[in-house]
């Protein structure tokens, strides 16, 4: 499925991690800490985007549909139409929260805030 400006190449995951996200407006919101993937159904459930915090200490971190990630060249990453507000008011958890329960009850959760519709149904 092709991303909002149509990107549809292939990524190696390894790239993926550490890139900027940035809101509509240009602000710097996060990091993308980590992928996570649905072995089951060969989907991408989320992104992982990490902000807060100093070298990892109080960091917050936020699952995001993937599909509400687009690619942006000409700021070198992905951006989002939500705002800062709209990210610190979303669930937060620790990484180890992000795959309990097969990280079902995370991408639900995430996907039912951000009003995505879920590609699982």
């Amino acid at each position: 499925m092709a991303t909002a400006s149509g990107h549809t190449q292939a990524i190696q995951a390894s790239r993926v991690i550490g890139t900027d996200v940035y809101n509509t407006e240009g602000n710097h919101i996060g990091t993308i800490e980590d992928v996570m993937l649905d072995k089951l159904s060969n989907s991408i459930m989320f992104a992982v985007i990490g902000f807060g915090g100093f070298l990892g200490i109080g960091e917050k971190y936020h699952a995001v549909p993937w599909a509400s990630l687009d690619y942006d060249p000409s700021r070198g990453g992905y951006v989002v139409s939500f705002t800062r507000e709209q990210l610190e008011a979303a669930p937060v958890y620790d990484i180890s929260e992000l795959t309990n329960s097969d990280g079902e009850k995370v991408r639900e959760a995430s996907y039912n805030y951000y009003n995505v519709p879920p590609y699982w149904i």
